[in-house]
């Protein structure tokens, strides 16, 4: 049986997919079993121990892409799916989960879209109270797969050796070693209504070092949003004055980084984005900063007894659809205070570190 599982688009999005790959390994343990996903988040599904194959979809706009996905609809069609399951939805995705041919095809419920699957199943309202991963476990009941669990279910991204090296070499270049706690700041989100402030950051790396300078505070971003992290780290060095050596800089990390990154870390602390949702792929305390997003849809997947802690603030304008801040000010990030996160973080380095993946 070979079946094909399609999710383009986000990283956090494709975290959110890896326990339907598990389940649906489980479901058929000799199938052979493709994934198809956009360059940004190819690398959360690279190397998979649940997947034989991963098609990587160039993105690109106008007539290329036309031609593009022209090609990989024959190339498709020729490798004989025979189940194909749609996690995305949108029109591209829609459009190659139906060129495959596959006698079945799963997918949402979609207007304008429905008619490419074989089967359609309700899709969750984008503001519901209910996790993506459940979400996208919806689509899996038409083939008898059991309910989903967080503890059975994690979200998974494998470790890769050559980023473990990286990461393992540019910490002994900074001379930092086991005996120092890691603290991994992420200060990106994929908009600005995910964002805490830079100043926020900057108290917050302020405080975790005063409060124990053996500390090293890294701080990453997406690539758009580096020199905003840079920002924020040499404001926060220049207020640190003899304790600067805290806060090193050790440049930029690729995705494969950023998990080894994060599996090495005693904690992690970012807004809801897809490297917190990587961060969940290991065993470290994680530190979540939740604005406009709820807890019950976006919080870490993963076993409920390792640490996760959510801070968030109770407003009647979340959640929202992310496109107009009704009250102006951003008040659902705006108003977490830099002392609250701080508490949380020492709260997180003292449950301990799991410093392992799953």
């Amino acid at each position: 049986m070979k079946i094909l599982l399609v999710r383009l688009r986000l990283v956090g999005d494709v975290v959110f997919t890896t326990p339907v790959i598990r389940a649906v390994r489980r479901k058929y343990p000799q199938a052979e079993l493709t994934y198809l996903v956009e360059p940004p988040a190819a690398a959360v599904v690279q190397g998979n121990p649940h997947l034989d194959d991963v098609i990587v979809v160039p993105k690109a706009s106008g007539l290329s892409r036309l031609m593009g996905d022209a090609a990989l609809a024959w190339r498709l069609r020729r490798r004989a799916f025979d189940l194909a399951i749609d996690m995305h939805g949108g029109p591209r995705a829609a459009w190659l989960t139906w060129a495959t041919g596959a006698p079945t095809r799963i997918g949402y419920d979609i207007k304008g879209r429905r008619w490419m699957y074989t089967t359609v199943v309700d899709r969750s309202p984008d503001l519901a109270p209910r996790h993506s991963v459940v979400n996208q476990w919806d689509l899996l009941r038409i083939l008898g797969v059991e309910d989903c669990q967080p503890d059975r279910d994690a979200v998974e991204m494998a470790e890769e050796p050559r980023a473990v090296a990286s990461v393992e070499s540019r910490l002994a270049a900074a001379a930092i070693d086991a005996s120092h706690p890691l603290v991994l700041i992420h200060v990106s989100a994929g908009n600005p209504f995910r964002r805490w402030p830079a100043m926020a950051f900057e108290d917050l790396v302020v405080g975790l070092a005063q409060r124990d300078a053996h500390r090293r505070i890294v701080l990453t971003s997406g690539p758009s949003e580096a020199a905003a992290a840079a920002g924020i780290a040499s404001r926060a060095r220049a207020r640190l004055g003899p304790l600067a050596a805290a806060v090193p800089d050790l440049g930029e990390f690729d995705l494969a980084e950023l998990r080894a990154l994060a599996g090495r870390a005693s904690v992690y602390i970012g807004g809801d984005s897809g490297p917190m949702h990587i961060a969940a792929t290991t065993d470290t305390p994680i530190v979540a900063l939740l604005g406009p997003t709820l807890p019950e849809r976006s919080k870490p997947w993963r076993d409920p007894r390792l640490f996760s802690e959510i801070i968030d603030v109770s407003l009647p304008c979340r959640p929202c659809h992310q496109r107009t801040c009704e009250p102006g000010d951003f008040r659902c990030l705006t108003w977490i205070e830099p002392a609250r996160v701080l508490d949380a973080a020492e709260r997180a380095l003292a449950a301990g570190t799991g410093s392992g993946s799953r």
